[in-house]
């Protein structure tokens, strides 16, 4: 019985050996392969005495090798603390002094930028080099070694360690609202609920092929890496120069034969408005899966008719929880639906909302999000009041202590038992003594033919509490007057929530995930304001 993430590609080692297990720029990993290289990883960090208890980074380009050193790690009974290979060095050395990893996987240039701002680094039990390309210079004060070494590891050592299904697993770095990331702590038992449900839900088998167009560092990751594992399937990882163009990614999926995508709503947009979806017929395709954030219905409508033989899924999830809501997108999408459902709790996970009295909502209320199950993270690395915070007693069970997880979404309980997503808690904003989610305004200007992304943000305002402004990215080639836009809000919403002011990009920043930078997006409209917690 698999009670650790790897156990999954041993039990799969051993009945597809020669299948592919991980596929990238070409090249191609079978689970033998994959088994014997993470041994290898596994040996390499035990006989320098990293083990359970112990966290490794990873602060490299994403490739067959990430994966590879993902599950050697986790072999050695350590966790893996993923970080982006494209944010700054200085934010990366936070990470990895935060949860005090022990060694790190990187690369001769990373590890070159990485020096200067992490003065701990010399003192870490083990630096392991994957890149091709080795500069000795980068030797000095770190006991760093390379990624061909390992082959001349002594086979006496073990491959593995002992370790317990409740052990952290990987933590996940999420922007904090004091200005600093901080870390969600995963476990393997998060994250085996999460993959049981996510192969048996979609009956993900041997022959699928998964795409990873996440970074390892996101959440959604878990999903393509793990489900393909857990399943003897193939998962692709998308090259990140590929990711950038549309037009390629859009030939990619086709070429590459993908029958399971999974992405961020955006990934998705940017196919539809630039990557000439029509040239494919993309035979393979079976499921498209998207999460992070609110997908525009005029853009799904449109996605769904270019690829009309797929199934459609809205996961719903913080980091914290997994993935703990779906719902299956109909087909037709109903006319009238504005706003899309992110459906009920997946199975071996309870959700429920909570209103402003305490109470649970019933049909047709509003209140705000709350999860139980094995699903849900321990807590925030070295964060114990803040995991305080958002693991509560659970009100609704007064016989026993059980601890729930307070999302901070909003929601509505539907009369078919789904839910609606309302906004975020700390999206709420008052003005002229009326309180307003800004998601709701953001939902009418998306609605707009001529409207391809869209934030509001709340100016703070000493009269009236808060000004509302709009940042609004048109379409290619559309110009959208103010006054349009005043008034196509006005026939949707009440006078008070209209946007003031709108400012006009032709893109919206994005973060390292995909999703957009409301942070940045805040602080240069606003540089006086307080930091705005990122969704």
């Amino acid at each position: 019985m698999p009670y650790l993430l790897w156990h999954y590609l041993r039990d799969s080692a051993r009945r597809y050996p020669s299948r592919p297990a991980v596929a990238w720029r070409g090249s191609v990993l079978t689970y033998r392969e994959l088994d014997e290289q993470s041994d290898q990883i596994a040996r390499f960090f035990i006989s320098k005495g990293i083990g359970p208890g112990a966290r490794v980074g990873l602060y490299l380009p994403k490739s067959h090798r990430s994966v590879v050193a993902m599950l050697g790690i986790l072999k050695a009974g350590a966790a893996y603390v993923p970080t982006d290979p494209s944010a700054p060095s200085r934010r990366v050395a936070y990470i990895l002094g935060d949860c005090a990893v022990s060694a790190l996987v990187t690369t001769s240039e990373k590890l070159t930028e990485l020096t200067a701002s992490m003065p701990g680094l010399a003192s870490l039990k083990s630096v392991l080099l994957a890149g091709d390309v080795h500069d000795p210079s980068v030797q000095s004060g770190a006991n760093v070694h390379h990624w061909r070494d390992l082959q001349h590891l002594e086979m006496h050592v073990p491959a593995s360690a002992e370790a317990i299904e409740t052990d952290p697993a990987y933590l996940l770095y999420t922007s904090g609202s004091t200005g600093n990331p901080k870390g969600v702590i995963l476990t393997h038992r998060n994250a085996l609920t999460f993959v049981e449900w996510g192969a048996e839900t979609f009956a993900i088998g041997s022959d699928d092929r998964l795409s990873n167009h996440a970074p390892l560092h996101f959440d959604l990751s878990v999903f393509d890496v793990y489900v393909a594992l857990r399943c003897g399937a193939c998962v692709v990882i998308v090259p990140d120069q590929v990711a950038l163009f549309p037009v390629e990614l859009a030939r990619w999926i086709n070429v590459e034969r993908i029958t399971v995508w999974y992405s961020v709503p955006s990934a998705l947009i940017r196919l539809l408005l630039h990557g000439s979806l029509e040239r494919f017929e993309y035979e393979t395709l079976r499921i498209v899966l998207f999460a992070g954030e609110v997908f525009p219905v005029k853009y799904l409508r449109e996605v769904m008719a270019r690829l009309s033989r797929t199934e459609f899924f809205n996961l719903y999830g913080p980091t914290e929880t997994n993935v703990c809501t779906f719902y299956k997108v109909p087909r037709p999408l109903p006319p009238e639906v504005a706003d899309l459902s992110i459906g009920k709790a997946c199975e071996n996970t309870e959700v429920f909302a909570i209103d402003d009295g305490g109470g649970r909502v019933m049909a047709g209320e509003i209140g705000e999000l709350y999860v139980r199950g094995p699903s849900v993270m321990p807590g925030y690395w070295g964060l114990a009041e803040r995991s305080q915070d958002a693991l509560v007693m659970n009100a609704l069970q007064p016989a026993f202590q059980e601890r729930a997880y307070r999302t901070g979404d909003i929601v509505r309980l539907e009369h078919d038992e789904n839910y609606s997503f309302i906004g975020r808690r700390d999206h709420m904003v008052k003005s002229r003594g009326y309180r307003i989610e800004l998601g709701e305004i953001e939902q009418v200007l998306f609605q707009h033919d001529q409207v391809k992304e869209a934030v509001v943000i709340a100016v703070p305002d000493d009269e009236i509490g808060s000004r509302l402004k709009a940042v609004v990215a048109p379409n290619a080639d559309c110009e959208v007057l103010v006054a349009d836009l005043q008034a196509f809000c006005s026939t949707r919403l009440p006078r008070y929530m209209v946007p003031e002011t709108f400012v006009f990009l032709s893109e919206l920043p994005k973060t390292s995930t995909g999703k957009t930078d409301r942070q940045a997006l805040s602080k240069s409209l606003n540089p006086t304001a307080p930091e705005v917690p990122r969704t």
